[in-house]
């Protein structure tokens, strides 16, 4: 069968992967206009097509459908966060297989999600979108500190702060309140602070049945909630790994969500799993190489298979069985506290070639510059490394990124003498 993929969204290396997958298979990427430079080997899709920031909804499936009456669709597939309400739309309006706009929804609005959750007994966690400091207060004054105050919208851990004092609940209020990773302001939405130790969980779901393919355990700075680390499998009891494994299903179902990669972050509290996030795409911060290294389940394949309407699950779970030797995979970022601009990365070649590193990648090019730790795309590089245990496996990569040594330009503060 001849197959055209609608992309939407850039679709990273996606397309090119789709079309080695099924020799023949076309490609055309459906992208924002400010997203058009980042397509990769443009000339290689039947077509890329833009539509500006602003553009209407139903600009995009209107477009989408004329392309459709002239050149038929045979599959749609996204990416990332930020064009699933489009894939959506255009999905249903055209009669293909994705998440329906409701399970989209559902993700993005972290508050819409808190609901269903509730409705359906499966997480209680306390939460409110607040439309001012003074909502945030009566929040606070109802159900105590601390608490978390975040977008509703958001990725890449930007615009999250845990509040300890009612001294800080206005700060928190004015950083949430704005628009991250490409996602529109949606509000602000305030959480009871989860206790406990973090992890995410990557799971592939096929006809509504799901399989968890790994537990990864995260490191996370305290202050601004940014991921420093992760590691592939997370040391757990045979018992939490199946009770995580149970709840994450419980969660997917109350959400709708029936096939494809899902990445849910979670913490592990007094009284059992309780969810901070869910996405329906792959995880981030590497932790599909991490699942691959460690489980020899390759998510970003499963994902380009699911697109073109093949069966995913029996190959995972063949591999899952398969007898291997411990294997455990770890990233770890660096950050610098320093501002400036980024002038030079020096000892890179010997932080590659310390023993279990896997890769080492700078973030930040020369000229970037340094503000801080304040969201994931303030980091400047990552090490990855493989070592029979957890623990070996992230002392190994946080030793090559922190074995790298990082030249800032920084200019001198003017102050006017007396």
């Amino acid at each position: 069968m001849s197959e055209h993929v609608l992309i939407v969204g850039t679709g990273r290396d996606f397309p090119a992967r789709i079309r080695a997958a099924h020799p023949g298979a076309r490609t055309t990427v459906f992208c924002r206009l400010d997203s058009v430079g980042r397509v990769r080997a443009p000339g290689d899709n039947a077509r890329v097509l833009g539509l500006r920031d602003d553009a209407p909804e139903q600009e995009w499936v209107d477009l989408a459908a004329a392309v459709h009456a002239r050149d038929p669709f045979t599959r749609i597939g996204t990416f990332g966060e930020r064009n699933q309400n489009h894939y959506a739309l255009i999905a249903e309006a055209l009669g293909l297989t994705a998440h329906r706009p409701e399970t989209v929804h559902l993700v993005h609005d972290k508050h819409a999600m808190r609901a269903r959750l509730t409705e359906a007994g499966v997480d209680s966690t306390a939460g409110a979108r607040v439309a001012d400091v003074d909502e945030l207060r009566a929040f606070v004054l109802h159900h105590g500190l601390p608490c978390v105050v975040k977008p509703v919208s958001n990725s890449g851990s930007a615009g999250i702060t845990k509040v300890t004092d009612e001294g800080g609940l206005a700060e928190a209020f004015a950083r949430a309140d704005g628009s991250y990773g490409d996602l529109p302001n949606a509000g602000v939405l305030v959480e009871e602070f989860l206790d406990g130790p973090q992890f995410s969980v990557e799971a592939v779901t096929e006809a509504g049945e799901h399989q968890v393919v790994a537990i990864t355990a995260k490191f996370s700075d305290p202050a601004t909630f940014v991921e420093l680390g992760h590691v592939t499998p997370a040391p757990l009891a045979d018992e939490v790994r199946d009770l995580i494994h149970a709840y994450v299903g419980a969660v997917l179902d109350a959400l709708g969500v029936e096939f494809g990669p899902t990445h849910s972050e979670i913490c592990l509290t007094e009284k059992g799993p309780r969810l901070i996030e869910t996405h329906v795409r792959m995880g981030g911060d590497e932790i599909p190489a991490l699942v691959r290294d460690a489980t020899g389940v390759d998510i970003d394949d499963c994902a380009t298979r699911q697109t073109l309407g093949r069966s995913v699950l029996p190959s995972v779970r063949t591999t899952l069985a398969e007898p291997r030797p411990p294997r455990c995979s770890a990233v770890w970022f660096a950050a610098l506290e320093t501002t400036g601009v980024l002038d030079h990365v020096s000892r890179l070649d010997e932080a590659r070639s310390l023993p279990g590193v896997t890769e080492v990648t700078l973030l930040a090019k020369p000229g970037t510059r340094i503000a801080g730790l304040t969201s994931s795309a303030s980091r400047v590089a990552f090490a990855r490394a493989v070592a029979a245990t957890p623990e070996e496996a992230v002392n190994a990569a946080r030793a090559a990124a922190e074995h790298l040594e990082f030249t800032l330009r920084t200019t001198p503060h003017r102050t006017q003498a007396v």
